[in-house]
C-alpha cells in the first residue's frame, strides 16, 4: 500500500513537533503547513527529499492589511496522492528578509528573485540574488505587487546597464542576439560566449515587457478578469481560461456539469494538437528542413480553422467560461471533428515518417541540446521538456481535472539525456494521444447542461488550480477579496520553470544549433513576463 495523506501529515507532525501548524483546506487535496522562518529550510528540504515532492510554485502575498505580514507560500506536489503540501511563513515589513531555499532546492531560484523584485523581500543566502524582472530601470524601493503600489502609477524610466557574466580566455568572443528578433516574437536577449562555432556559455535575459498582469487582476471583478486570463498567452488561451475558471469554481464551491468537463477536455486537447504540430514545424524550420516546416504549418492551419468552426476563434477564445462552457457541440459538429482528426492523423503520420527517414534532419536532432534528468529535476522543469528527460510529470495524471479521470491515455516519457530528438518524439506521441482522448470524450459524454451559475465569492478564500498546457504544467493560486474581487491571482507558467534550463543545454553545441534547441522547448515570453 502507498503512503496516505494522513501518513505524510503524521510524519511531518512527529518530525517537526511543536514547530508546524497543519491546516486542512476546504479542498481535501490542499494542506497548509505554517511554520517559522527559522524552520523553513529544514521543512522544505525534508518534504522535497524524503517525500520526493517537487516544488511546483512559490507565491508571495501582501497580507499586511489582514494580519500585518507578507506571506510566502511554498507549493509542493505529491503526485501519487494528488495532494499539495503548502508550506507558508510570515515575513514582517520591519524585517523584510526570508531564508533562501535555493541552495537546497534549485527550482526555487527564479521564484525567490521574482519575490525580491516585486515585493522587496530579500532571500538571504541566495547564490545569485540579482534582479530578475525589473532590470534596474525601476526606481529604488518600488515594489509593484505590494498593496500600497497604485496600479495607475506612472514611473520614470531610468537608464541602466544589465549585468552579463563574461567568459574570458584566448579566442573567446561574444555573440549578442536580441532583444529584438526578426520574427514576431517578444524580446529576449541571449549573449553567447564562443570559441569558433562552439558555444561555451549562454547568458539569457528576459522580462523586457513586464505588463503588470497580476496587479491588474486585483482591480477587476472576477467575471471580467476571465478575459484577461484568456489573453495571458496567445496560443494557450484554453489552458489559461480553464485554470482561471477552475480557481473561481473552487473558491465558490461549485462543480460544473459533466458534459462541460468533457467539452473543456476536448478544447484543451485541440489546443495541444495545434501547438504540438506547429512546434514540430518550427523545429523543422530551425533545422532548415523546409518540407517538414511547410507541412507542419499546413496541418496546424487545418486545426486552427477547426478551432474557429467550434468556438468562433482560431485560438479557442470565448468558449470556456466560469461554471462550464458557453456553447455546446452538436452531433453534426462532433462527426465533422472526428472525421477531420482521422484525416489529420494519417496526414501527420506521413509527415513524421518523412522526417525520421531524413538522415540530415536526424543528424541535427540527435544528441543536440541535451538536458539530463538530474538537471531537469533539480530545476523543476515541466511539460514536454521534463518528459523528454525521463521525468513522468503531467498534471492530467498527477492532479486530474476536467474529464481526465474519465479517459485512458499514455504519457510518453523518454529515458535518455533529453535531446531535441526526444522532445520531438514526445510531441509526436502526444499528438496521437490527444486525438485518442478527444475520441473517448465524444464516446463517453452524455446529454445535459453545459453551465452552472456562479454568483457570490466568499472573501479571503484560497485555492490552487492546475492545467497541463501544451508547454507543461500551469499553476494558479487565488485568494478572493470582498465584493467579488480578487485579492491575489498568481500565475506560474511552464515557461517560467523551463527558461532557466535553456543555458544548461547549450554548452558544447554549435551556434547554429541554438535556434533548434530553443524551438524544441518552444517557451513563451508573454506568460513568463507577466
Amino acid at each position: 500500500m502507498g503512503t496516505s495523506r494522513q501518513d505524510y501529515l503524521d510524519t511531518l507532525t512527529s518530525r517537526f513537533y511543536g514547530t508546524v501548524t497543519i491546516t486542512k483546506s476546504f479542498l481535501e487535496n490542499e494542506i497548509y503547513i505554517s511554520t517559522s522562518k527559522e524552520k523553513l529550510i529544514d521543512i522544505c528540504s525534508y518534504i522535497n527529499s524524503t517525500f520526493q515532492a517537487s516544488l511546483s510554485a512559490m507565491i508571495c502575498n501582501d497580507e499586511r492589511s489582514l494580519n500585518k505580514y507578507f506571506k510566502i507560500y511554498y507549493v509542493f506536489s505529491l503526485p501519487e496522492e494528488d495532494t499539495f503540501l503548502i508550506v507558508n511563513i510570515p515575513v514582517s515589513e520591519q524585517e523584510p528578509v526570508f531564508p533562501s531555499i535555493t541552495p537546497k532546492i534549485p527550482a526555487a531560484h527564479w521564484y525567490e528573485r521574482e519575490i525580491k523584485d516585486m515585493f522587496g523581500l530579500e532571500p538571504v543566502g541566495h547564490p545569485d540574488p540579482y534582479t530578475l524582472v525589473l532590470h534596474g530601470n525601476f526606481p529604488d524601493n518600488t515594489y509593484p505587487l505590494r498593496k500600497d503600489f497604485d496600479v495607475q502609477t506612472r514611473l520614470p524610466h531610468l537608464e541602466s546597464k544589465l549585468p552579463f557574466k563574461r567568459v574570458e580566455g584566448e579566442g573567446v568572443f561574444e555573440i549578442p542576439v536580441g532583444p529584438i528578433h526578426a520574427g514576431i516574437i517578444e524580446p529576449g536577449h541571449f549573449r553567447f560566449s564562443a570559441v569558433g562555432d562552439s558555444i561555451l556559455y549562454l547568458d539569457a535575459k528576459l522580462f523586457y515587457t513586464h505588463k503588470g498582469t497580476e496587479k491588474i487582476f486585483e482591480t477587476m471583478p472576477y467575471t471580467k478578469a476571465l478575459f484577461l486570463a484568456e489573453r495571458i498567452c496567445g496560443v494557450c488561451a484554453a489552458s489559461h481560461a480553464t485554470g482561471y475558471c477552475q480557481a473561481i469554481e473552487k473558491v465558490a464551491g461549485v462543480g460544473i456539469p459533466p458534459r462541460a468537463k468533457f467539452i473543456r477536455t476536448i478544447l484543451l486537447e485541440l489546443e495541444r494538437l495545434y501547438n504540438h504540430i506547429g512546434d514540430i514545424g518550427n523545429i523543422c524550420a530551425g533545422a532548415a528542413f523546409h518540407l517538414g516546416s511547410a507541412h507542419g504549418f499546413r496541418i496546424r492551419e487545418y486545426l486552427q480553422l477547426l478551432n474557429e468552426t467550434i468556438t468562433g476563434n482560431r485560438y479557442l477564445r470565448g468558449m470556456i467560461t466560469i461554471g462550464g462552457v458557453r456553447f455546446d457541440i452538436n452531433n453534426d459538429l462532433k462527426k465533422y471533428i472526428v472525421t477531420l482528426l482521422t484525416d489529420i492523423k494519417k496526414d501527420f503520420k506521413e509527415l513524421t515518417d518523412i522526417m525520421f527517414a531524413s538522415s540530415s534532419l536526424m543528424d541535427r536532432l540527435e544528441t543536440t541540446g541535451r538536458l539530463p534528468a538530474e538537471t531537469a529535476r533539480g530545476l523543476g522543469v515541466v511539460g514536454v521538456a521534463a518528459r523528454a528527460s525521463g521525468i513522468g510529470r503531467d498534471a492530467r495524471v498527477n492532479h486530474p481535472y476536467a474529464a481526465y479521470r474519465e479517459v485512458d491515455f499514455d504519457v510518453p516519457v523518454f529515458y535518455n539525456d533529453g535531446d531535441v530528438y526526444a522532445r520531438v518524439r514526445v510531441r509526436v506521441d502526444e499528438v496521437y494521444q490527444s486525438i485518442y482522448i478527444i475520441e473517448q470524450c465524444f464516446d463517453k459524454m452524455s446529454e445535459g447542461s453545459i453551465k452552472t451559475s456562479v454568483k457570490e465569492l466568499p472573501p479571503y478564500r484560497q485555492a490552487l488550480s492546475y492545467v497541463e498546457s501544451p508547454r507543461g504544467e500551469n499553476i494558479y493560486w487565488i485568494m478572493t477579496a470582498p465584493d467579488n474581487r480578487l485579492f491575489r491571482y498568481k500565475v506560474r507558467s511552464p515557461s517560467f520553470c523551463n527558461w532557466p534550463a535553456i543555458p544548461y543545454t547549450i554548452p558544447g553545441n554549435i551556434v547554429p544549433d541554438f535556434p533548434l534547441i530553443n524551438k524544441s522547448f518552444e517557451l513563451c515570453y508573454s506568460c513568463t513576463d507577466l
